[in-house]
């Protein structure tokens, strides 16, 4: 299993960001959470296949219709993974 967090800039918040990547990072059968960061940038903790992980990266960089996504970091995780994808 692999683990991967991400951090994704532009305008990322208000846009429905952290709920569209929850349903794609479901649909990929990932754990983890997306949540706002008070700077204005959405922090993304991915978990699972590594394929899955890769897909869901690509759909960071365009997100929801509303989204302008200017930047996406990436850093591999090595905490515990959460049971479930969440948003907070």
């Amino acid at each position: 299993m692999a683990a991967v967090l991400f951090r994704v800039s532009g305008r990322v918040q208000g846009v429905f960001y952290r709920a569209s990547t929850r349903e794609q990072a479901r649909a990929l059968g990932l754990t983890g959470y997306a949540r706002n960061l008070p700077d204005g940038a959405v922090e993304v903790l991915a978990c699972g296949e590594a394929e899955a992980i890769a897909v869901l990266e690509r759909w960071l960089w365009e997100g929801p219709a509303a989204a302008r996504v200017d930047h996406v970091a990436r850093d591999e995780w090595s905490g515990a993974a959460p049971g479930d994808f969440r948003t907070g």
